[in-house]
């Protein structure tokens, strides 16, 4: 069966929801219209675009190109996962952890599949790679955000446990040994559940497109375990690694927390 083709007033008819949307957080006072509105057009814009650099690239084949592209995405993550904390790290450290978190989480993941797994010739092709990289970003960032959020905002709320921990002559590692395993839960709590629900709860988004383009559904599911199991693999390596090297920069050489090094929304 051919691929149905959406026309620009099917997409319009579509974007009438967010209308409704913000219409219904207006009357509710929610608060949210405007970012409901604002998001929704950015995203169309971010799309459209990626759209027109991926028939470049997918023309070109350029490992330059693609390379580039690839960097961009990854700063991208490293600063919607910064922006999403309440608690930030002050100067480039909250924004460099994040961004190394997601370099470990998704591009050496990525890097893996397409050698070792898909064996894709050549490892680079742009038509697996980016999307490959696309999911694995999009979906990592949420639990690294999410663990890295908690950490600092428990560690503040907990401070003065974690401090008497210090002074009774724990390490760091041992004083928020709770603390830190209880983030690395939150942080990989959602791919869990994603996990626990697909194929009976939800049918996840990779595989629906990929049988909405025809591809045989037996086959599409083979490429969607593939995709939750790198998901799965690289948020919990992107975790582990965001933790722990928060927990470097908020605590000294001598194991002092040192709180000043964050900043709240506020300031």
């Amino acid at each position: 069966m051919a691929v149905v083709s959406l026309t620009t007033v099917d997409l319009f008819m579509a974007s009438g929801l967010m209308l409704v949307l913000a219409g219904l957080s207006l009357y509710m006072s929610l608060g949210l219209e405007s970012k409901i509105i604002v998001f929704s057009a950015r995203m169309t814009a971010q799309l459209l675009l990626i759209g027109l650099v991926l028939r470049v690239l997918f023309e070109s084949s350029n490992v330059a190109l693609i390379f580039l592209m690839s960097t961009v995405m990854l700063f991208a993550a490293g600063r919607e996962v910064w922006a999403r904390q309440k608690r930030k790290i002050r100067g480039v450290g909250g924004y460099a952890i994040s961004t190394l978190s997601m370099f470990v989480s998704s591009f050496s993941i990525t890097f893996l599949a397409l050698t070792v797994v898909i064996e894709v010739e050549p490892w680079y092709a742009p038509q697996y790679a980016i999307p490959l990289l696309g999911m694995l970003l999009g979906n990592t960032m949420t639990g690294v955000s999410l663990a890295m959020d908690r950490m600092t905002d428990q560690l503040y709320l907990r401070k003065g446990e974690v401090e008497q921990r210090l002074l009774l002559g724990q390490t760091w590692q041992h004083a928020s040994q709770g603390i830190r395993k209880d983030c690395m839960r939150t942080g990989m709590m959602p791919i869990i559940n994603s996990m626990a629900a697909a194929g009976l709860v939800s049918l996840p988004g990779m595989m629906t497109g990929q049988i909405l383009g025809g591809t045989p559904p037996v086959e599409a599911v083979k490429y969607q375990i593939l995709v939750m199991f790198l998901i799965a693999a690289g948020t919990g390596f992107g975790v582990v690694g965001a933790i722990w090297a928060t927990g470097r920069v908020l605590f000294d050489k001598r194991h002092r927390l040192r709180l000043e090094g964050l900043r709240s929304e506020s300031d």
